[in-house]
């Protein structure tokens, strides 16, 4: 009897770590936040996504709002199509904005929305047209050392 017993504590905290070890990867994945709400395709273009991944966070005013759903290269207009999946409690007016964003100093990037003015809103497969795109670390370090050697050569 006192066999079986230890048998289904250590079965129940097998049980419990698997558990604890398949949340830990979700969080990991950024897949944690599973939902069943009504969703809304929109549509962005930008010129550079930096390290923008499939379900990186869509915040506004610092809340989740959605998740990036896909991200494609057009070689047509040679930008990248991001498709994000709002959910459908969040209305946004048609002229908002989206920008790649940075968690802290080297964190995940997300999108920010901002919300515009219009009074009509968005609406499944609309496209935002007013982006910006992600700063990367790399350009601005460039451009930095850029203007301090022409600085030197005026000089």
């Amino acid at each position: 009897m006192q066999r079986k017993s230890l048998d289904l504590w250590v079965g129940l905290f097998v049980v419990l770590g698997a558990a604890a070890l398949l949340f830990l990867a979700m969080k990991a994945g950024n897949m944690s936040s599973f939902s069943f709400e009504k969703n809304y395709t929109v549509i962005t273009r930008f010129d550079n996504i930096g390290g923008l991944k499939p379900r990186a966070p869509v915040k506004s005013a610092g809340v989740v709002v959605g998740r990036v759903a896909d991200i494609k290269f057009d070689d047509k207009s040679y930008q990248a199509s991001v498709t994000l999946d709002i959910e459908s409690r969040y209305q946004f007016p048609k002229d908002t904005s989206a920008k790649i964003l940075t968690a802290g100093l080297l964190g995940e990037q997300y999108i920010g929305l901002e919300a515009g003015g219009d009074i009509v809103n968005l609406a499944a497969g609309d496209r935002i047209t007013m982006t910006q795109s992600a700063m990367v670390l790399e350009n601005l370090i460039s451009q930095f050392l850029f203007s301090k050697a022409t600085e030197a050569k005026e000089e």
